[in-house]
């Protein structure tokens, strides 16, 4: 075990963990964030979905010793409940949830997704989100949800 400092949600935070412990893993456990979840544990799903340095990242298949000296931002990190970040907004007007476990990563790409490409057809929504699995049918409100977040932060 060593000591490691992570820059989570804008704030310096020390951990102590081994260095080839997951991210997610130290962000659940050690830091008490809950936005990314444990899905399949191979970065195939998305639900673990962090943003590095504003890119999308599968923490569960990222040693907690690749943060260091990055920027990480996970879903408590984009907004507030009194003042969601607009594609949160969007997922919530667009009721884009239905058991929400993918939502996180659904939010955390979408969000890196519209940093690159802030008009982006309905196409290059659905390429960006391929590859977030979601097994209860609200594709199209998510599409929705990120057109609407698209609008809102253009």
């Amino acid at each position: 075990m060593v000591r490691l400092e992570l820059n989570v949600n804008g704030r310096k935070r020390a951990v102590t963990a081994e260095p080839r412990s997951m991210l997610l893993y130290v962000l659940r456990n050690d830091l008490a964030l809950h936005g990314p979840r444990f899905g399949c544990g191979l970065g195939q799903c998305g639900a673990c979905t962090v943003l590095m340095d504003g890119a999308a990242a599968r923490s569960c298949v990222i040693p907690v010793s690749a943060g260091v000296g990055r920027s990480i931002v996970t879903l408590e990190g984009l907004g507030t409940l009194e003042h969601p970040h607009a594609i949160q907004k969007g997922f919530i007007d667009e009721q884009a949830a239905q058991c929400g476990y993918c939502t996180n990563g659904m939010i955390m790409t979408a969000k890196a997704f519209l940093d690159e490409n802030p008009h982006p057809t309905d196409e290059e929504i659905r390429q960006a989100l391929a590859k977030n699995l979601c097994g209860c049918g609200t594709h199209l409100r998510i599409l929705r949800a990120v057109k609407r977040a698209a609008k809102e932060m253009a």
